[in-house]
């Protein structure tokens, strides 16, 4: 029972101190003078996808003998399958809900307009709607999108091959993933555009009364939510270790569903209040710089100190994953994305459950 309580624990505190953390890199954004998109693509989503980093890192260091590297490459392949299929679906659900509540509002304005006012508002809807086309991604920058996609696939896919294959420099490689993010680090961060405003962000949480809070503040928050998700992480990978025997499967699966369960809930939880805020270019964003993150620093980890060789369920995830943004990439190339269809990326993490739950 212990380790169940525990489990949880981990779960909420990691997604707090998550939570903590994107709160203070925003502001930190500010500070930095960075550019708005770069805040979703590298400061938040460096707090999303950092329980991932965490995850892998203390498998390989703290993990036992036994179950430490199933964990860490659990860890780093179940990452990206979440967050390229569930928080791509929330996202888009939460437009087509979005869109549901502002159609009720529309209806109910016009009822208490009167007849004459329901005529003239219905015309003016419908020309409104025609006009729109892509309303729900107005503004969004789904050109970015797609070439960030682009290449996380192109990473994402030698990531996987590399799974299949063994040969004595391959441990090497991790150091060519890291440099890999930096290249896109240090793209993202200098890329220019509007520089990150204050306008509208949630007051610092360790100072809810200051309009501006002190520089001090922001950094001394920053770095405390880190501890706490590491030391949190190092505790959630001992009680993995523990759940798969405990319930009849294997680590990798245990690792692979209950993990990111944990520390997916960051990117999911962002998104459906950027989109209530419509802020659906920063919801798209986090996701994307959180999944470019994700493609590389755990594997990096993960091929440096682990043999990083997949077994059926492994691949499973990699695979499914691919396939997931393969199909979004397709969507945004022939201008055929939409709410639904943004959606339905989430039915991708549906068959990879049935698939494995046929061959367990």
């Amino acid at each position: 029972m212990i380790h169940v309580v525990l489990l949880v624990v981990c779960a909420v505190v990691i997604y707090l101190a998550c939570e903590w953390f994107v709160n203070a890199v925003e502001w930190l954004g500010v500070r930095m003078k960075v550019g708005a998109i770069a805040v979703g693509t590298i400061l938040a989503a460096a707090g999303t996808a950092l329980p991932e980093s965490v995850v892998t890192l203390v498998a390989v260091l703290f993990g036992s003998a036994e179950h430490g590297d199933d964990v860490a490459v659990g860890a780093a392949l179940g990452g990206p399958l979440v967050v390229g299929t569930i928080a791509y679906g929330v996202t888009g659900a939460m437009l087509l809900w979005k869109r549901h509540q502002n159609a009720r509002q529309a209806e109910v304005e016009l009822v208490h307009a009167g007849a004459s006012a329901a005529r003239s508002g219905a015309a003016s809807h419908g020309t409104a709607s025609a006009a729109a086309g892509g309303g729900p991604f107005a503004g969004v920058d789904l050109r970015r999108l797609g070439r960030d996609q682009t290449w996380f696939l192109a990473i994402f896919s030698v990531k996987v091959a590399l799974g299949l294959v063994a040969f004595a420099f391959k441990p090497w490689l991790g150091l060519v993933f890291f440099a890999a993010y930096a290249v896109y680090f240090v793209k993202e961060m200098t890329g220019g555009g509007d520089h990150a405003s204050a306008d509208g962000l949630e007051p610092l949480k360790l100072q809810r009364r200051r309009t501006v809070p002190a520089t001090w503040a922001v950094l001394t928050q920053t770095v405390a939510t880190l501890v706490v998700i590491f030391v949190a992480s190092q505790v959630f990978v001992t009680q993995i270790e523990w759940a798969g025997p405990a319930m009849g499967l294997p680590t990798t699966v245990v690792a692979l569903l209950l993990a990111p369960v944990a520390t997916e809930l960051p990117e999911i939880l962002n998104a459906i209040i950027w989109v209530r805020q419509g802020k659906v270019g920063l919801a798209l964003a986090n996701i994307s710089g959180s999944m470019m993150i994700q493609a590389t620093v755990p594997s990096g980890i993960g091929l440096l100190a682990t043999p990083w060789l997949f077994t059926f369920p492994l691949l499973l995830a990699g695979l499914v994953t691919m396939a997931a943004i393969g199909y979004l990439l397709l969507l945004l190339r022939t201008g055929k994305i939409t709410t639904g269809r943004l959606a339905g990326t989430a039915a991708f993490y549906g068959l990879f459950a049935l698939v494995l739950g046929l061959t367990l």
